[in-house]
């Protein structure tokens, strides 16, 4: 039986609980295992990991990218653009506090795509984004 490839993530934040309500209520990932000091999340697939390490959460660097300020340290996912459209309005409806609203980059160019940047409660940065052809995901300019 061959396994496809999946990532693996752990990640720090400073709650558990908002930690579990953010990934499995807003996000609606399914809980895996856990402990005192971490929980498993199923982030489509891919295994991620919310360790409780309070002293390792909010780094805030930023790098320009298509006029944005783009959070360094982040991870996400590539979503199909009906995915990536029904995400935006869940966290919309949950009143998710975006760090870049949810617009098209690099329109007209290679690797144009959808985008959107939100942080979760310990101040994680996650992006989701979605390409209309999947063949522009590793496009040069």
């Amino acid at each position: 039986m061959t396994q496809r490839p999946r990532f693996h993530l752990a990640f720090p934040v400073d709650d558990l609980e908002a930690a579990r309500t953010f990934y499995g209520e807003v996000l609606g990932c399914p809980q895996g295992r856990e402990s005192e000091s971490w929980i498993d999340f199923d982030f489509h697939g891919h295994q991620i990991v919310a360790h409780l390490s309070p002293e390792l959460c909010g780094d805030k660097t930023a790098n320009g990218v298509d006029g944005k300020q783009v959070p360094v340290r982040h991870f996400g996912l590539l979503l199909s653009y009906e995915a990536f459209d029904a995400l935006a309005e869940r966290l919309k409806a949950a009143g998710a506090a975006f760090v870049i609203e949810p617009y098209l980059r690099f329109e007209g160019q290679a690797g144009e795509q959808k985008t959107m940047f939100i942080r979760d409660p310990a101040g994680n940065a996650l992006e989701f984004k979605a390409f209309a052809d999947d063949a522009q995901v590793f496009a040069r300019g």
